[in-house]
Formats: structure tokens, sequence, C-alpha cells
């Protein structure tokens, strides 16, 4: 893991300074604080700069990541089709180099034009691992059905002049207006509601991965403080939810892509799969992903905040 140390006034300007250098967010690095610092005497003598130690989180980190990588043995079936396609090549040039010397003095004979056939008949054989190689692509292509993303209501978004301060949308409006400036995070939100009037609110804004957190822990307790507020007090349950830089459908698309990747590996064992911890939002999507997939069924087990999907081969 690479490790970056900065310095500065304040942990939160070294830790800003240090995104900004590295270009990633706060969900990429690990923060460590080397030197406190201090103010000094009065403010003026003796003061010292706050020092941290930023480490780039590797991806192998996240069991989603490797989610990304390429089909191996794929791979290393194109690569073998390939080299028995060099080799039957290289054969046919050697029978064709052999046939033509022989070939002018004793034209009546023909006994060289037996030896390319033959050749031939070897390349084709030395060929057919590369058809084969192509065959066995197919089950492994076979086991990963097309999973479709959920379903998203459709959200009627509202102006910020027609939002109403004692309406859901405008008490989640006016409580993330003020949480964000505490936090120092300058944004923009934008409110909606579907047709059920639940809320929806997109912050935008140069956020710097702050209002995300590591996996979007951060981001669902922002939501979860949200619903707090607006419910308090209400009649009935308004649903609240929060999505900042695209976070909810990026993650979700890890996730399904996740669910096909571990129903495939229940198929092939005959063993049951546990997955990580999530929360209830997060193992809604496992769950609705894996209905669409025939010989896998899904339950959770654990209690919060470790409880979990396990997946299980149906035959």
């Amino acid at each position: 893991m690479k490790q970056y140390e900065f310095s500065a006034r304040t942990q939160d300007e070294a830790v800003e300074l240090g995104l900004q250098e590295l270009g990633v967010s706060i969900a990429d690095v690990e923060v460590q604080v080397v030197e406190e610092g201090s103010k000094g005497l009065f403010g003026l003598f003796g003061s010292r700069p706050v020092k941290i130690r930023m480490t780039l989180k590797d991806a192998e980190e996240d069991p989603l990541a490797d989610l990304l990588e390429d089909n191996k043995p794929a791979k290393k079936a194109e690569k073998k089709a390939e080299k028995t396609e060099k080799k039957a090549e290289k054969a046919e040039q050697k029978a064709e180099k052999k046939a033509e010397p022989k070939a002018e003095p004793k034209a009546e004979k023909k006994p060289e034009e037996k030896k390319p056939a033959k050749a031939e008949k070897k390349a084709e054989k030395k060929a057919e691992p590369a058809g084969e190689a192509e065959k066995a692509e197919k089950p492994e292509k076979a086991e990963k059905p097309e999973i479709k993303p959920m379903e998203k209501p459709e959200v009627t978004m509202i102006a910020a002049d027609a939002l109403t301060e004692d309406s859901p949308a405008g008490i989640a409006h006016a409580f993330l207006a003020e949480l964000t400036k505490l936090m120092g995070v300058d944004v923009t939100i934008d409110m909606g509601t579907d047709a059920e009037g639940n809320v929806y609110g997109y912050i935008n804004g140069d956020t710097l991965g702050i209002l995300i957190g590591r996996r979007g822990e951060t981001l669902d307790a922002v939501q979860y403080l949200t619903s707090l507020k607006v419910n308090r007090g209400r009649e009935g349950y308004t649903r609240v939810t929060l999505d900042t830089e695209n976070y909810r459908a990026k993650r979700e698309d890890t996730l399904i892509r996740l669910a096909n990747r571990m129903a495939n590996r229940a198929l092939r064992t005959g063993r049951k799969v546990s997955l990580e911890p999530m929360n209830p939002y997060e193992r809604r999507i496992i769950h609705y992903a894996l209905q669409q997939t025939d010989g896998v069924a899904t339950h959770s087990e654990g209690d919060e905040p470790n409880r979990h999907v396990v997946i299980t081969n149906k035959k």
C-alpha cells in the first residue's frame, strides 16, 4: 500500500490537501495522524503544523472490487487456440517448402502432393483444440444469466421556491442544508417525491467523498438522520432516499454483479455462499437480483449490524 504524508495548520486542512494532491476521495484512503501539532504560546511562538499519513487502500480490501477482473479461463483458452493455429500455419508452410523443389523433376509421380495433404490433416487436427476451447467458453457464459436492475419509481422534482416548510421534502431540504453547512461542504440540494409521497434528495457539489464515506456508511447515516427528522411527530412513515455523485446507481450495479458471481459459485460447488454484512437496502438488491436466477435461493441471517445474505443451491 502506498503512503503519503501531508502537513497543514489543522487536521481537516491536511486531509483536504492530501485528497486534492492524490485526486481521490476520503473513501479511498486511510488517514493516520503522525503529529498532533500545537498552537504554541499565544498562537505565535513554537506552533507546529499537524502532520498526517494517507494510505491508499488496495482494491483487494473490498471483496466487490474483484468483480472487475477479466475472465481468466476464457483468456487462457483463447491463447491456447491462437498457439494451435500458429502451429498449424507453420506446418503448412514447411509442407509447401518441401513440396516445391521435388515437384519439378518428377511431375508425373507427384509424390509430394500427398505430403501437403498429410500436413493439412495434421494441421486440422492440431487446430481442433481451438474449436474445443471456444466451446468450453460457452458453458461459462451460460452460467451467468442477465440480471436486470431494480425498477426505479418515477420521481417528480420540486423547485426550490415551491418547497414548503411543513412538507416532508421541505423539512428534509432544510435539515440537509443546515447539516452540510456544519460539515463544511458547499453543495446544492435538489428534492423530489414519488407517487407514494416518499422523499428523494440529490446532493450535488464538490463533496470530496465526505458525504459518502467507506462503502456509503456516511451517506446512509445522513439519510437515517434525515428520515428521523422528517417522520418526527407525523402519522405514517415517509421513506427518505439520499444520493450524491450517483453513488446509489454505481453501488447497485456492483451488488448485482456480486450476486451474479456468488450465485454461479453456489451452483458450481453445491455449497451455500455467505456474503458480507449489508444494510437492509443492499440486502434487498441482492434478494431481488437472484429472484431472476434459476437454481438458487436467498435468505438473510444474523442480527444487525452483522446481518448478511446467504445464497444456497436448490438442486
